[in-house]
């Protein structure tokens, strides 16, 4: 379907699939610029680290962990946050520790904010992560709020959020995408709201909606991606798009247009 829509880029928000390498060598036939950040799901739960070691060789420059993505075609600057995060503050499993080492909450943070001052100040900067920051909020229905355990809490990263705030004192982030968080609360919770504004103007999307790929009433498939436009250099539009196996669109929820207020 990507070949067929022909965004401009693709990004990729983690939880592949529990180390799933076919999935990961899929991607790489992917003929659109693309950047991944790999989840908690896609560490492999060998301890070792070899399976993870194993899944950024085969993205090798697709992955985009504490790293830098500037492309020229589309104009946009892409940082990644830390890999294989599982959100809930700042928590290295082995298999991260096995292939980064001991990396502290600030230095990841560090990190992060390192690879976002490379970033040219005239392109849009967009961050890719798989949970978002802390500081959106601590309802279950909050873009990272825990909703699979009373009392409800704020379940983002804090090296996320530190990291933000150091790449503020030279520039707003224009845009930062995650995933882990799922859009369908538990116990029939509702859904979870997808996107915020903060008071900076920085943009957050929530694009875990999970699952992607589901039938309408008539037993039609169809399949979920978060749709992000950019226009003179700045974001234009955010939606969520469920599209048809012909790529039309079978339903849209627009969470942000420039100028106007939605939500």
């Amino acid at each position: 379907m990507l070949e067929q829509l022909k965004p401009d880029a693709v990004l990729f928000v983690g939880d592949l699939g529990e180390g799933d390498l076919k999935l990961i060598k899929d991607l790489k036939t992917i003929s659109i610029p693309s950047a991944v950040i790999l989840g908690n799901h896609d560490r492999g739960i060998d301890h070792t680290g070899e399976r993870l070691r194993t899944s950024l060789s085969l993205l090798d420059d697709l992955h985009c962990g504490w790293d830098l993505k500037n492309w020229t075609s589309p104009n946009i600057a892409v940082v990644g946050a830390r890999p294989c995060s599982a959100g809930g503050g700042f928590y290295l499993s082995s298999e991260v520790q096995a292939v980064y080492g001991s990396v502290s909450l600030t230095e990841s943070a560090n990190r992060i904010a390192v690879a976002a001052k490379k970033a040219p100040v005239n392109k849009p900067l967009i961050i890719l992560a798989h949970s978002g920051p802390v500081g959106l909020g601590s309802e279950a229905s909050s873009p990272c709020g825990r909703d699979w355990r009373l009392p409800a809490i704020d379940w983002g990263d804090k090296d996320l959020a530190l990291a933000i705030d150091q790449i503020r004192k030279y520039r707003i982030p224009d845009l930062v995408v995650f995933g882990h968080m799922h859009h369908q609360l538990k116990r029939g919770g509702g859904n979870r709201r997808t996107f915020v504004k903060d008071k900076w103007g920085t943009l957050y999307l929530n694009a875990a909606c999970v699952p992607r790929r589901v039938k309408d009433n008539l037993g039609n498939m169809l399949s979920h991606l978060s749709w992000v436009e950019i226009l003179d250099n700045q974001i234009n539009h955010i939606s969520h798009r469920w599209f048809r196996s012909d790529t039309s669109v079978a339903y849209q929820e627009t969470l942000f247009i420039r100028d106007e207020h939605i939500q």
